[in-house]
């Protein structure tokens, strides 16, 4: 005879399993010994044996479903036997069986049987309170059980009423105050706080209806949500801060301002295309067991669009005069917004900056853009109280955000980096020196 075999409990506190992997298919004959499937829990990954004996007549749950303990997952039984019974008994089909079957272990009912129980839930009670239910209409799966373990006795359906116990002036005063008593879900005896406490929300809300809305993803946010999730389990990412005093940046930006208008991101863009060079491993990409180092930088710039973020690239940042740094950035931007800019102007880099210093965020931190090993945010600059030869004084100062993969970049390296990045910033002059 046809049996259900359930996902079992594999430790004390497993309370579901991944089916990781099916070893037999339907139609395949099973013995105790043999190896069932694979199930994977939290902590470990076991290999489960079948329950009995026979052929493996259907699957239920498929591999990569997280099931239950105690849930079906499938039936093992002889050639010829109907299993039709056991998957329409729990309010499965043969093309789609998901749901709990309706299992009539001992002292037990269905809980279909019960006038509308949900089919999962297996519910004690006697015989008497069982026929006492039918004769009521009464639904089991709302009763409380006063018997042993909970079981429902004959008491129990006498003295059952639709809906919560409640106190008898709790009753009164939820007809007086317009409150629906099945609303409170409360297991225990409904008092007049309860009441009072679910009128006082009940008139807070007034006619507010709350809402919640279901909306697809764009592709680009999708692809966004992908590559970040892939990056978060790829790159065990470590997050370095850093104050530089951005004073000379500033003055060295105006000098410039008669001849070349250039902003803050051109600038940092500069420095951080020659000072990487100086520490190729920000600069690397790993490659299974190898690590590939460059003699260039390919500059990812991140833009923000109303779809989600792209970053668009400086192929050979590096080997740019500022000017032509400056142009190719705005020409990027531009071409991000148009939506007309070329594949390949989305691909190939080796570092990335990212620039929030227009929303006035003074702290955050970036996610590495796969497969670089290293992004650096670069925040608002803020005029900040802090000693300068031994005086209090007020000064402009931004925060250097870095995000690096701790399989290529140690700390000291990473620390070596910001440190450098900082020379440079507070001294940009030295950008005529690379």
């Amino acid at each position: 005879m046809a049996e259900i075999m359930r996902m079992p409990k594999l430790g004390l506190t497993m309370v579901e399993g991944k089916i990781g992997k099916w070893y037999k298919s339907e139609g395949d004959r099973v013995t105790l010994e043999d190896e069932l499937l694979q199930v994977e829990t939290d902590k470990i990954t076991n290999t489960v044996h079948p329950a009995s004996e026979g052929i493996l007549l259907k699957i239920i749950r498929t591999e990569g479903d997280k099931v239950p303990v105690k849930e079906p997952i499938c039936i093992i039984g002889e050639a010829g036997d109907d299993i039709e019974a056991l998957l329409e008994g729990s309010a499965m089909t043969v093309d789609s069986a998901l749901e709990k079957p309706a299992a009539k272990p001992a002292g037990t009912i269905p809980a279909e049987a019960s006038s509308g129980t949900p089919a999962n839930r297996e519910i004690l009670a006697s015989p008497i309170a069982k026929r006492l239910a039918r004769e009521k209409g009464i639904d089991l799966g709302g009763v409380t059980g006063t018997g042993p373990k909970g079981r429902i006795v004959e008491k129990d359906i006498l003295e059952y009423r639709s809906g919560p116990k409640m106190s008898p002036t709790a009753r009164v005063l939820a007809a007086q105050r317009g409150v629906d008593p099945g609303s409170l879900n409360k297991a225990t005896r409904v008092m007049k706080d309860d009441v009072l406490r679910a009128a006082r929300e009940q008139d807070r809300l007034g006619g507010f209806v709350p809402e919640e809305e279901v909306s697809t993803m764009s592709g680009m946010r999708q692809i966004i949500a992908e590559r970040m999730h892939q990056s978060w389990l790829t790159s065990p990412m470590v997050n370095y801060d850093l104050k530089v005093e951005t004073t000379m940046l500033k003055q060295f930006k105006d000098q410039m301002a008669p001849k070349l208008k250039v902003t803050y991101t051109d600038l940092l863009a500069a420095i951080l295309s020659k000072v990487v060079l100086e520490f190729p491993l920000l600069n690397s990409t790993i490659e299974g067991e190898n690590l590939l180092t460059r003699n260039f930088v390919n500059l990812g710039v991140a833009v923000a669009l109303d779809e989600g973020l792209i970053v668009p690239v400086v192929k050979y940042a590096n080997t740019m005069s500022l000017m032509e740094l400056s142009g190719e950035i705005k020409y990027l931007v531009e071409s991000s917004k148009n939506n007309s800019l070329d594949a390949d102007r989305l691909q190939g880099g080796t570092i990335t900056l990212t620039n929030l210093g227009m929303y006035q965020v003074e702290s955050f931190t970036p996610v590495i853009n796969q497969p670089e090993v290293a992004i650096l945010g670069v925040t608002a600059i803020k005029d900040t109280v802090v000693v300068k030869n031994n005086e209090i004084v007020i000064a402009p100062m931004m925060n250097l955000c870095l995000t690096a993969d701790h399989r290529a970049v140690d700390g000291a390296v990473a620390a070596q980096f910001m440190a450098r990045m900082k020379e440079v910033i507070e001294n940009p002059g030295q950008l005529l020196l690379f």
